[in-house]
């Protein structure tokens, strides 16, 4: 379309009604949503039609379902609330594993698609007609969102449309999770009132006074009792907004901290009450030390999974915990408790309290180690020259650090020995670290980088494994469509390496009777070849030296994504996995 015809088309939506469409535009402009991602269908097209000529908020046309949804939950994470459009069925059914993965890891994203109209299901009920993209349940989409999202609809009238949004935006700002919402084909471009000049607010949810009352004493019995307490933040502190709270409690205790590896960057790490981020195994041995010898954690918005087993069956009772789901003190429950008050209460004690000396009783922040030669595998001690895992961040870490670019990225992350590796880095800025560590989904890094960047307006840094990158490597087209220089590192070495280590990790053993199992090992591709058909840039570095001239290349792009390929040995086991691999 020429640059004429498309003045005059967006020249015409201007006179034309306010639709529905219109509506949830709006609604999610004024919340600071001004991208959402697509795809394209018959069934929604009145609403991608809307967006096209909608003054600002931009489409962004991505490649496939699965990479505009892990766009939408990065672009949530960082920004507050994300959106991504979808037709009907073969595109919502597409996008279920990634909208699955922002409920378990509490990022908002507003699904949006539209479903046959009145006319089509006249005519289903007259003559059997099977629709296309239908399972020949109409619902089905709905019905299966509802277990991953907190609010669902499917409007089949205009009528009432606003209260509906409304309430939908509301749900996913205040549960910081995903919510659903369709239309009957038509009523996208139905008529539609225009909202109210002031943005929606999350619903305030106040504690039951006594349950608080009762809760903050015992908490207070439990902690005033440890001699080596300390703080175990989690990611839902980082999504609700209360990262200042936890600072004012930081500080008003003088306790050291730690955070999952979910929660990792829900503080600026350059504060000098962080110890590391607790990984179990695969943490630093002084992270591991203080955990093992704290009697009290105030645990504060953790999403806790298997990853944390060890510290479930033996720091269960240590636990003054408050999250979205519960409120516990040892064993002790408290309903009707909120995170928020419950923090703002424990900082008037603290304020308050003059006898007991905390400050004094919470040990020293330990010198932070340089994490990566000690943890690299021995095999390649007599070997300086290759990249191993810790080897690549030991030196793009440094790189960062060096050239002041810690708080000019945001790192993402799939589920993948990298994930784990990159849980020893220290010195990160404010919500820059960005895994799919509860839901642990291979592929999220690289469809994540598009929403990371945009949302966030820093450099997506990406390391994905060369299998995670196989199943997203559309991505990189996305990227080069919308002129982004994220980085994006594949760990090429040929396996998946994380599935092996749990599989058997003997295989990682010197010797050709140490082989990996046949569905582990990957087929070769050329990246370099890849990269150019994408339009990306591209680099290979199989020496240490190669790589800090890539690094120098890659401060110098601009408006080009960069395909880098890291070779690493098929039996590089970096000791975090080792022990991870190994702990029962």
């Amino acid at each position: 379309m020429t640059e004429k015809k498309y003045n005059q088309k967006k020249s015409a939506q201007k006179k034309a009604p306010f639709t529905v469409a219109d509506y949830l535009l709006t609604r999610m402009k004024q919340l600071n949503v001004t991208e959402v991602f697509q795809i394209p269908g018959d069934y929604v097209k009145h609403f991608t039609q809307a967006l096209e000529y909608f003054d600002g908020v931009t489409a962004i046309g991505a490649v496939n379902e699965l990479d505009a949804a892990y766009a939408a939950d990065a672009y949530g994470r960082t920004r507050g609330l994300g959106a991504v459009s979808l037709q009907y069925g073969v595109s919502t059914f597409s996008a279920l594993n990634a909208i699955a993965g922002a409920y378990v890891e509490r990022s908002p994203v507003v699904v949006i698609s539209a479903a046959p109209g009145a006319d089509a299901r006249q005519i289903t009920k007259m003559y059997n007609v099977l629709y296309h993209h239908s399972t020949g349940n109409l619902k089905a989409d709905q019905e299966v969102y509802d277990h991953v999202t907190v609010a669902s609809e499917t409007l089949s009238t205009s009528v009432g449309a606003e209260e509906k949004i409304d309430n939908l935006l509301i749900a996913a700002i205040t549960h910081k999770r995903p919510v659903y919402i369709a239309c009957y084909k038509e009523v996208w471009g139905e008529p539609c009132t225009k909202p109210s000049k002031k943005p929606l607010q999350p619903l305030v949810i106040k504690s039951e006074p006594a349950a608080l009352a009762n809760a903050v004493e015992q908490a207070w019995t439990q902690i005033t009792a440890a001699t080596q307490p300390m703080i175990f933040a989690g990611v839902e502190v980082l999504r609700f907004g209360l990262s200042g709270l936890l600072q004012q409690l930081i500080d008003a205790s003088g306790f050291l901290y730690t955070t999952t590896t979910l929660g990792k960057t829900v503080l600026d790490e350059k504060g000098n009450k962080f110890i590391g981020t607790y990984s179990d195994q695969a943490s630093i041995p002084a992270v591991l030390d203080l955990v093992n010898k704290s009697d009290c954690f105030i645990t504060l918005g953790t999403i806790i999974t298997d990853d944390y087993l060890w510290f479930i069956e033996n720091k269960y009772a240590d636990m003054v915990l408050a999250t979205t789901d519960e409120t516990r003190v040892g064993y002790f429950t408290y309903k009707g408790v909120t995170m928020k008050d419950f923090m703002e209460a424990l900082i008037k004690r603290f304020k308050a309290n003059k006898k007991y000396p905390f400050k004094t009783i919470a040990p020293k922040q330990p010198e932070y180690p340089e994490p990566w030669k000690s943890n690299s595998d021995p095999n390649w001690n007599n070997k300086p020259e290759v990249i191993t895992y810790n080897r690549f961040f030991q030196h793009s870490m440094k790189f960062l650090e060096d050239n002041k670019m810690l708080n000019e990225i945001v790192m993402t992350l799939g589920v993948s020995s990298s994930l784990y590796v990159a849980t020893n880095a220290y010195g990160m800025a404010q919500n820059s670290f960005m895994g799919s560590a509860a839901w642990q989904c291979i592929g999220f890094e690289t469809g994540a980088a598009s929403g990371a960047q945009l949302g966030s307006g820093k450099r997506a840094w990406t390391v994905a494994g060369d299998g995670g990158f196989m199943m997203m490597c559309q991505s990189l087209s996305t990227l080069a469509r919308n002129k982004l220089n994220s980085v994006i590192f594949v760990m090429s070495n040929g396996v998946y390496a994380i599935e092996q280590v749990y599989v058997d990790i003997t295989s990682f053993e010197q010797g050709p009777q140490h082989k990996f199992d046949a569905f582990d090992i990957l087929p070769k591709w050329n990246y370099k070849a890849l990269a150019e058909a994408f339009g990306a840039k591209s680099f290979r570095a199989e020496t240490i030296t190669e790589l800090n001239e890539v690094l120098k290349e890659l401060k110098k792009i601009k408006d080009q994504p960069s395909l880098v390929e890291i070779v690493i040995p098929q039996k590089d086991l970096p000791q975090q996995m080792y022990r991870l691999g190994v702990e029962p």
